[in-house]
């Protein structure tokens, strides 16, 4: 049965939500590049800062578990300002660290304010539209989340090279700024208070656990988490793979990442009108299907750049189609608990990420077979569990 949405889907509102929701995308990667600069002007090495990535990704993931159920009881308005300030605040104490610890510090603070935007984006989706609307909105922000990582690391690497690996931090803090008062302006609260939720350690702790236990939610949830896992092990991977395998120069591997985003993009763009057309369940079981097809050719073929970006691009394709789609279907029944279900959901996400990234790295193998069976296991889940979701047999 078709929803009405309870605002109209227009463009700048789109454009608002993809800004607030790739902000935190924006954030993990952006500063890659910067990495040997920062090292040098630290007194650290390039390994050592690989730890203000993995207290990124810690505090981004299990952020999210608190800022929903404060959003459900609190509103959208309040967390995403105090997300956004949190992330200017975390920005402007990595641009003025001296010392590692001082920019792992600030690098916890940005990703408390990113984890809550990206929770924000999700639940202010969920409580402005119904249906086909929902999915479009969706894939208009995946696309955005996926463009962040895939041109950050070449925005990153001009912003050093022309300014210093400070003024990254700098650039961050201004887009915080800057989307603040157009949220106040365009926006505001999408929440309102008949549809707030009590919030107490029980209720939370009950509330996550109903959506756990509940097949409407964690089919739909665990396919997309391994899919989306998969992407981000893909970055993962990618310098091993692509500058030590196949012999790419930083641009070379940033040029790269680059044109995934144009495959994901065409992706989600497709995906509302298959929705339409074959409906969203069959549709995004058909994009598990199309990216278990490219992660299995890329396990059964040569070990060949040109293999790898065909047998990738298929991945990437149905990546982009179940993405958006097998998030509308994770939130689509939980209106009144949208907050905290786009937040366990985006707990998910981040730990299934760094499951398959850990599983790569205990592998004895070489990075690319390694990638290419954890890659193919998780796609191969992924679609086993979608068919345990109502109204996919």
């Amino acid at each position: 049965m078709r929803t009405t949405s309870r605002s109209p889907l227009t463009g700048r509102l789109l454009a608002l939500l993809a800004g607030i929701a790739a902000l935190g995308s924006l954030a993990i990667n952006i500063v890659l590049p910067a990495f040997p600069a920062m090292a040098a002007d630290l007194g650290t090495s390039v390994q050592a800062l690989s730890a203000t990535l993995g207290s990124f990704f810690v505090t981004f993931a299990v952020g999210q578990l608190f800022v929903g159920p404060l959003s459900d009881r609190f509103g959208r308005r309040s967390l995403v300002l105090g997300g956004l300030a949190v992330i200017v605040a975390g920005s402007v104490m990595c641009a003025l660290a001296t010392s590692l610890p001082q920019l792992i510090t600030g690098r916890v603070v940005q990703a408390l304010g990113a984890c809550a935007t990206s929770v924000m984006s999700r639940a202010i989706a969920r409580d402005l539209f119904e249906g086909p609307d929902l999915a479009r909105a969706l894939s208009f922000m995946m696309v955005a989340m996926a463009a962040a990582p895939g041109f950050s690391p070449m925005l990153g690497g001009a912003f050093d090279a022309l300014l210093g690996w400070r003024a990254i931090f700098g650039l961050l803090a201004a887009c915080a700024l800057l989307l603040g008062p157009i949220y106040v302006l365009r926006l505001g609260e999408t929440h309102p208070a008949d549809r707030r939720t009590p919030l107490s350690v029980v209720a939370v702790g009950r509330g996550y656990g109903r959506l756990l236990v509940d097949r409407r939610f964690i089919a739909p949830a665990l396919s997309v988490s391994l899919v989306v896992g998969s992407l981000y092990l893909f970055f993962a991977m990618a310098p091993a793979i692509l500058m030590e395998g196949f012999g790419f120069s930083p641009f070379g591997l940033a040029l790269f990442f680059a044109t995934t985003v144009f495959v994901v993009f065409g992706a989600g763009l497709l995906a509302p009108r298959l929705a339409t057309r074959m409906g969203p369940q069959r549709a995004a079981r058909a994009g598990i299907a199309v990216a278990l097809a490219g992660g299995v050719a890329l396990l059964a073929g040569p070990q060949d750049v040109r293999y790898f970006s065909a047998g990738l691009t298929l991945f990437l394709v149905g990546m982009g189609v179940v993405n958006p789609l097998g998030t509308a279907l994770t939130l689509q029944p939980f209106g009144q608990q949208a907050g905290a279900a786009s937040a366990l959901l985006g707990f998910m996400l981040m730990g299934c990420a760094a499951l398959a990234i850990g599983a790569v790295s205990v592998l004895p193998l070489a990075p690319y077979p390694a990638f290419c069976w954890v890659l193919v296991l998780c796609l191969a889940v992924s679609l086993g569990v979608f068919r345990r979701a109502p109204g996919t047999a």
